[in-house]
């Protein structure tokens, strides 16, 4: 039974990796972008300024998190990942649906915040893990 926690644990790992790694682009991207929107044509990455990319990637990153923290809070009891991960996905979609039709600045803080705090609650959620994990005979590292 213990060998068969080990590939779950490496599949929640690797789900956090990609979700901070997701959020702290998306982060990145949202705060940037106002920045280089008029360079993003020149460059042929004007895909990256649409709305429908941007709804696409939050509903991703939405998704992923949800699946990853849930599937990690069941595993080891500790709230705080998930207390992080909701405000920040309820900043991101409200970035990209509501905030849209209003300022440009207004969209890039609440987006930007939203995808910081959902890229703190997968780096939080890393650590925690790996405080959670007790190095035994069956352990397979």
């Amino acid at each position: 039974m213990e060998a068969q926690q080990e590939p779950k644990t490496r599949w929640w790992s690797l789900a956090d990796r990609i979700g901070a790694t997701a959020s702290f682009l998306c982060a990145i991207h949202c705060a940037a972008l106002p920045f280089v929107l008029a360079l993003l044509p020149l460059l042929g990455l004007g895909f990256l300024a649409d709305h429908r990319f941007e709804r696409g990637f939050v509903m991703f990153a939405c998704a992923l998190a949800l699946f990853s923290l849930v599937t990690s809070y069941r595993h080891h009891r500790r709230p705080r990942p998930l207390m992080l991960a909701m405000p920040g996905l309820a900043l991101l979609v409200v970035g990209v649906t509501f905030a849209d039709g209003y300022s440009i600045a207004l969209h890039s803080v609440l987006v930007t915040c939203g995808g910081l705090l959902v890229a703190a609650s997968h780096f939080i959620n890393l650590r925690t893990h790996r405080a959670v994990h007790v190095h035994g005979p069956s352990c397979a590292h």
